[in-house]
């Protein structure tokens, strides 16, 4: 997708979606090529795979995410 595209798609302002897609693209999770006046994007699902495998093994410790990785319950405050 172009870059308008993806901002109108998120609803991101396009500094936002700029810096965002910059990041994405130094960690190379995506990939952009230049036609005309556009930047097309496109997932990197080589990469997505490993960092999904190295954080399940690291991270979740081969269990499933919705239960390992799952937010920890949060913690009610006494009254003052």
């Amino acid at each position: 997708m172009h870059a308008g595209a993806i901002a109108e798609a998120l609803g991101l302002a396009n500094p936002t979606l700029s810096f965002h897609l910059k990041e994405l693209t130094h960690a190379d999770l995506v990939s952009a090529r230049q036609a005309g006046r556009f930047i097309y994007y496109s997932a990197n699902y080589r990469t997505i795979n490993e960092l999904v495998t190295y954080l399940t093994e690291n991270c979740c410790r081969g269990n499933t995410c919705d239960i390992a990785c799952a937010p920890a319950p949060k913690l009610k405050r006494k009254a003052s």
